[in-house]
């Protein structure tokens, strides 16, 4: 059995690796020889402790990722958000390997952006607004000004020293940064990133202009919601996997919508393989729903396990 520490990922993954990977894994859950099962969430006796399994199956892959978030564990000096990712061998059904993927699992998160807001965020955006302050939303500023020439990143969040300290972070990247609110943000803006637990949208649809790219990735459980309802017949509509989607991601909310067939939502692996356009105009608005799939996380332990081997 394969075992890499939380050090030994950390240590492995790249913005680089983990876009590939993250882009396998977009195809992989578009085809048919790949299945990707219902996520099961659950919480300890602290109710604020939780954690989520999500499994998945392709042809080469076979798997499940844990990832927790455990609300005291800043007073212990450890971080909130753990991820563990078991592979199980194809033949057997034992234990193929064992990574430990907190690191890792924020540079999935935000590959899986990257990877859609390349095809689907205009060419030349220089403005990036990000919703949040929390661990994931230096991770996705990062991985999309790796694809697109991100200058300004409007940071929208409450006044806090882990918000300040974001905006410092991000400009010791290079990148011009401040402090902005929702409206100014969203309304100078070519890319919108929102990475928060919100359960009621952050900005209103009209200040969404034309052009503009919205990622949705912080909605991964019943009840969660970032975006308004009203910027959707606007825009077209993208996602990872529909299943999860409409179950526990941003178009959990348009349900009914999508199955009457008013909301058409296409799942980027289609877009990757030109089975589906992705940005057709400059003028139009996109919508891309990151809800997590298991999928991702099998094909990035792949990559670690490869990327270990070769530095051997």
């Amino acid at each position: 059995m394969i075992y890499i520490s939380e050090e030994e990922s950390a240590a492995l993954v790249t913005h680089e690796l983990a876009f590939e990977a993250a882009r396998a894994a977009l195809v992989a859950a578009a085809s048919r020889q790949s299945w990707v099962f219902p996520a099961v969430l659950g919480r300890t006796q602290e109710a604020s402790n939780t954690f989520s399994i999500k499994s998945s199956s392709s042809e080469d892959l076979t798997g499940v990722k844990i990832g927790s978030f455990w609300s005291g564990n800043p007073a212990r000096g450890l971080p909130r958000h753990n991820s563990t990712i078991v592979l199980l061998d194809q033949h057997t059904g034992r234990l193929g390997a064992v990574i430990e993927a907190g690191k890792v699992n924020a540079y999935r998160t935000a590959a899986a952006d990257a990877v859609a807001a390349d095809l689907l965020a205009r060419k030349q955006a220089k403005v990036l607004a990000i919703f949040g302050a929390g661990n994931q939303a230096g991770f996705e500023v990062m991985a999309l000004a790796r694809i697109r020439p991100i200058e300004t990143v409007l940071v929208v969040a409450r006044p806090s020293p882990r918000r300040d300290a974001l905006v410092d972070q991000i400009g010791e990247r290079g990148l011009e940064a401040r402090a902005a609110l929702p409206e100014e943000a969203v309304r100078a803006a070519d890319i919108v990133v929102t990475a928060t637990p919100s359960r009621e949208p952050l900005f209103d649809a009209a200040w969404v202009g034309p052009g503009t790219h919205i990622v949705s990735m912080g909605s991964d459980a019943p009840g969660k919601r970032e975006l308004p309802s009203e910027l959707f017949p606007k825009a077209r509509l993208f996602c990872d996997l529909l299943s999860q989607s409409v179950q526990i991601g941003e178009f959990q909310h348009l349900r009914d919508e999508i199955d009457a067939s008013v909301l058409a939502v296409t799942p980027i692996g289609d877009v990757i393989e030109m089975r589906a356009p992705g940005r057709r105009f400059g003028n139009e608005i996109t919508v891309f729903d990151s809800s997590g799939i298991s999928l991702q996380d099998l094909y990035i332990a792949d990559a670690l396990i490869r990327a270990k081997a070769s530095h051997r």
